[in-house]
């Protein structure tokens, strides 16, 4: 369904459950960009009134999620870490070139986004069904299906204001690019590297 050409190694779980303390400090961070990217989302492109209220009412669902996992971190004793790099995030946006449209940039940025929630829907679906503390299993299946609902969202919206068959082509170059950067990552407890 997520279209992911390379998935996740199952023996991350294995990583991220040396450490749940720096997974759920990285998973905080990544809905507190979630929600900032929502927001620059309205503020870059205001006159697509459609993407402007489903930005407004993801801000409220991905800093709701933030506060979701703060709230993990606090219950278990815990204080929130410091952000640190996501580097498959700084990798992945190096596949565009700069420059284009307003729509070309548009169209790009939405991709992004589609494709980073398609692969945090896959690492949550995979800590689901694989991590053996239950009450965290529970809590990412639940988290799931948002992020399932977040990629569809972006790459709808992507083929809306783009041309349909260049999103499409892009949107597979972006699968490929991906794939092969997920090969060095996988090895940290991080949601995405």
């Amino acid at each position: 369904m997520l279209g992911l050409k390379l998935p996740t190694d199952p023996r991350w779980v294995n990583i991220v459950e040396k450490n749940i303390e720096e997974i759920l400090t990285d998973h905080a961070f990544c809905e507190q960009k979630a929600a900032s990217t929502a927001i620059s989302f309205i503020v870059l492109f205001p006159e697509h009134t459609e993407l402007v209220q489903e930005m407004t009412a993801l801000v409220k669902e991905e800093i709701s999620h933030f506060k979701m996992v703060h709230d993990k971190i606090i219950e278990r004793g815990w204080t929130l870490g410091r952000d640190r790099k996501d580097e498959y995030v700084n990798r992945l946006m190096t596949f565009f070139p700069k420059g284009g449209s307003r729509t070309t940039f548009l169209v790009h940025k939405l991709l992004y986004a589609a494709l980073i929630e398609a692969r945090s829907c896959e690492r949550f679906r995979l800590l689901s069904e694989e991590i053996a503390d239950k009450e965290l299993a529970t809590f990412y299946r639940n988290l799931m299906v948002s992020e399932a609902n977040h990629y569809t969202m972006f790459l709808s919206f992507a083929r809306k204001y783009g041309e349909t068959e260049m999103v499409n082509k892009k949107w597979n170059a972006l699968l490929e690019f991906e794939a092969e950067i997920m090969k060095d990552l996988g090895k940290k407890e991080t949601i995405h590297g």
